[in-house]
């Protein structure tokens, strides 16, 4: 695969910087979450998970059924202060 390869979609994260963050000493999945936000978009990592992970197991040795994977939390959605305040006033009648 070539290293320009775009492995996360929604963040525009590249197999080079993956590879980069492991050659650095970043071998956890969370951690390089943590650093590229791969996994933290729409789709929660069902694109680019398996990817990183295969990356890390190569670069580690490890078993990839022995690396863990990331908690899943679906993105929160903004709300703006002004629905807050009129529900609170519906409430106060």
């Amino acid at each position: 695969m070539d290293e320009n390869t775009i492995i996360c979609r929604c963040s525009d994260v590249t197999l080079k910087q993956v590879r980069d963050l492991i050659k650095e000493g970043y071998i956890t999945y969370d951690e390089i979450k943590r650093i590229t936000r791969i996994g933290m978009g729409p789709c929660q990592g069902k694109t680019c998970g398996q990817l990183v992970m295969r990356e890390i197991a190569c670069a580690t040795g490890q078993n990839i059924s022995d690396i863990k994977f990331h908690t899943i939390r679906p993105p929160a959605v903004g709300v703006k202060l002004g629905l807050i305040a009129e529900e609170g006033r519906r409430n106060e009648k």
